[in-house]
């Protein structure tokens, strides 16, 4: 994969929205702040998204948010409080989604991403901006044989995005006409952290 610095650009004006408002519930831990190379995995998402150049980089945060947001405070992010995150994934896009189009209302695209996704890199944000640029589709990754977040939706689709309800985000709209998705295969983006097992297998994956 090219060097963020070396890839095409992207959208005009991309911003990022990063879903860190979930409880933690199958970790028994806040995973938000589990150590990813050396940084919390917050803090790491964090710093794909602002490597990438994408502005603003909107961080949502629900359950446990003042010591996730005192995790990332110095970083220049917008902090959206979602008081809605039992609600599902979605409540947290409409959050995120509202709170980049207040900071920049012409935004011509959105990342949105999970933070508990460790193979997310600026490489990969750009990578996928890159492709929804050339196609004009909607660009995502595709793992586990679906295609998944992260994944780059343009304007048209923000209301879309606004309309969604309940816990299934955005995979919905990924892949009920995948032939709108412009897709690129990125197994790495199919490991997540969820539970005490997977950060094992992570962490054994990398040492």
């Amino acid at each position: 994969m090219p060097e963020a610095a070396d890839a095409p650009a992207g959208p005009k004006k991309l911003g990022a929205v990063l879903l860190a408002a979930g409880g933690s519930s199958r970790m028994g831990a806040v995973k938000q702040l589990l150590d990813i190379g050396g940084r919390p995995m917050v803090a790491r998402a964090v710093d794909a998204a602002l490597r990438s150049g994408a502005r603003p980089v909107v961080v949502v945060l629900g359950a446990n948010a003042e010591v996730v947001r005192a995790t990332i405070a110095e970083r220049p992010i917008v902090a959206a409080h979602n008081a809605q995150w039992e609600e599902g994934m979605a409540s947290s896009i409409r959050t995120g989604l509202a709170a980049a189009l207040a900071a920049d209302p012409s935004l011509d695209a959105v990342l949105l991403a999970p933070c508990d996704q460790p193979g997310l890199s600026a490489d990969v944000i750009l990578l996928l901006a890159s492709l929804h640029r050339a196609t004009g589709r909607t660009s995502a990754a595709r793992y586990h044989g679906r295609n998944g977040a992260p994944a780059v939706f343009g304007r048209g689709h923000f209301g879309a995005l606004m309309a969604l309800r309940g816990d299934e985000g955005a995979r919905k709209l990924l892949n009920s006409e995948a032939e709108r998705v412009a897709a690129i295969d990125l197994p790495e983006l199919g490991a997540d952290i969820d539970t005490p097992a997977d950060y094992a297998a992570w962490n054994d994956r990398r040492t």
